[in-house]
Parts: structure tokens; C-alpha cells; sequence
């Protein structure tokens, strides 16, 4: 897994790449801390090149969106592949989410 991270506007882009499973989940939970603990409450994860996620990796996203609510801040997943947004509907996570298909339309809800 790789998450890599762009700041524009205001906004914290974070693309995750690879899978984000029980191994990852760890270091993944590690680099969303350094990201809200930076003060940061607009995230945009954008998601095209995950190729897994297990329920610890859906942990970690949830963890993220809980924190950015208590901070009252926003958190939007982008680009999501079939099977991965397969396993958010499945799981009941595409509820949780706002969910978009392009990083564009994202970015202009959390600048909204």
C-alpha cells in the first residue's frame, strides 16, 4: 500500500494505492493520524488505484470519518474501482461516505 498526499486549497488530497488490508491498516492508520492531528478536516481520499480493501482497512476509513465529524470537518472518497465500491455497498460503508466518481466533482462539494 501507498498513500500519497497533495494539499490544494484547503483540501487534503490522499490517493491510497495497493490494498488496504490488516497488514496495511496499520501504517494507513498512522498517516491519517499525522493528517487530522496536523489540524486538517477536509480530506478527499481518492481511491482509482486500491485494488483490495478488507474490514480493517473499512476500520481505518471509519476512524478517519469519525474524527473529521468531531472536528466538524468533511471527508469524501473519490474513484473508486468496482470491486472496491462493490465491497462499500455490500458493507453499508457507501452510507457512511459521500461518494463521487472524479476527484473534480470532490473537491467542489468540500469547498462547498
Amino acid at each position: 500500500m501507498k498513500i500519497t498526499q497533495q494539499a490544494q486549497d484547503g483540501i487534503i488530497n490522499l490517493a491510497i494505492a495497493g490494498r488496504l488490508d490488516a497488514v496495511s491498516a496499520i501504517e494507513a492508520d498512522k498517516e491519517f493520524a499525522k493528517v487530522l492531528d496536523a489540524g486538517n478536516d477536509r480530506l478527499l481520499i481518492e481511491l482509482s488505484q486500491l485494488e483490495y480493501i478488507s474490514s480493517a482497512g473499512l476500520r481505518v476509513l471509519l476512524v478517519v470519518a469519525k474524527r473529521i465529524q468531531q472536528k466538524g470537518g468533511k471527508v469524501v472518497l473519490c474513484a473508486l474501482v468496482p470491486n472496491v465500491k462493490e465491497v462499500f455497498e455490500i458493507s453499508g460503508f457507501s452510507s457512511i461516505f459521500k461518494i463521487f466518481d472524479n476527484t473534480a466533482d470532490a473537491a467542489v462539494f468540500l469547498k462547498g
